[in-house]
């Protein structure tokens, strides 16, 4: 485990073609320790954690994970994680393998997803050594479009791909569309493994993939749930992904839908090299402020995961 208090190199050219929020390394402020943790099924996975002030008093703090989405990483969510440790909660965050800035092998084959996030919670309430006690009956989750699906399928949503495939024949023109023609998913492997009954309470941004998930399952699903769409979503396009999964949930979730948000208006506010680098990550519409938009993001989740958890 290393103490990271030096800023990250910027990653000078991204993958292109990114989609469902990618997140560059150079969003990200650093976070308080930044460690990898094994994967039964081989290899490791990268994790960054922030920490609440006095987090080595002893008193036991509820912990939220954060699932990044498409090609991001563990730094994609700084400020959200930042503003969740401020108010006294452990936010522990990853890397998922093959979904990442550094290895898009797996980008759009999504059943690992659910299971790296319960091994975080694993490590976190069994294994991790650092300062903060974890609560391990007060877990919630936070995730961001790709991240959004793996959270949902965390909180009980069983995904079928039958449904997104015949999305694509009727609408080809979509982007999720054009990027599944070029990489196609593996039907017989998409069936994430997926709940997770240690999370209590769950905010989901920019959700991916809503049509997939059985209403069946959704029905099912009764923790507090905090949901956001971008009014303007240019990515993922409504009503095919965030009101599916709104309308089936059995628990009426808080939702929140932002007029003139763009899908990457989740992400943090970039700084000028990167706006000019990576635009498409970094543009809102005219009007839109993302700054004053993050700040009531912000304050929103913390109070939402305040109570409920």
């Amino acid at each position: 485990m290393s103490i990271l208090r030096k800023p990250i190199t910027l990653i000078a050219a991204m993958i292109a073609g990114m989609t469902l929020a990618s997140t560059a390394p150079a969003l990200a402020q650093d976070a308080d320790r930044v460690f990898r943790f094994a994967d039964p099924e081989g290899g490791e996975i990268e994790a960054g954690v922030w920490l609440p002030e006095g987090a080595g008093d002893g008193v036991p703090r509820p912990l939220v994970v954060i699932s990044h989405g498409n090609l991001g990483s563990f730094q994609g969510h700084h400020d959200t994680a930042e503003a969740l440790a401020d108010a006294g909660f452990v936010v522990a965050a990853l890397t998922h393998p093959g979904d990442n800035w550094r290895d898009p092998s797996r980008s759009i084959q999504v059943s690992d997803r659910p299971r790296h996030v319960s091994l975080l919670i694993d490590h976190m309430t069994r294994d991790w050594t650092g300062p903060a006690a974890i609560d391990p009956a007060r877990v919630g989750a936070f995730g961001f479009s790709a991240g959004a699906f793996t959270v949902t399928a965390l909180v009980g949503g069983v995904s079928d791909p039958a449904p997104l495939l015949r999305h694509c024949l009727a609408h080809p023109e979509q982007f999720l569309c054009t990027l599944l023609e070029r990489q196609p998913i593996e039907v017989a492997t998409w069936r994430p493994r997926g709940h997770d009954p240690r999370i209590k309470a769950a905010v989901i941004a920019g959700a991916a993939f809503g049509m997939t998930f059985t209403a069946e399952s959704l029905a099912g699903v009764r923790i507090p749930i905090q949901m956001w769409q971008a009014g303007d979503d240019e990515i993922l396009i409504a009503p095919f992904h965030a009101e599916p999964i709104r309308d089936a949930l059995g628990r009426p979730p808080e939702f929140h839908r932002v007029d003139g948000a763009l899908h990457h208006d989740f992400l943090p506010v970039c700084p000028a090299h990167l706006a000019a680098s990576l635009p498409q990550l970094c543009r809102s519409q005219p009007g839109f402020d993302r700054a004053a938009f993050h700040q009531a993001f912000n304050r929103d989740v913390v109070r939402f995961f305040e109570q409920t958890l």
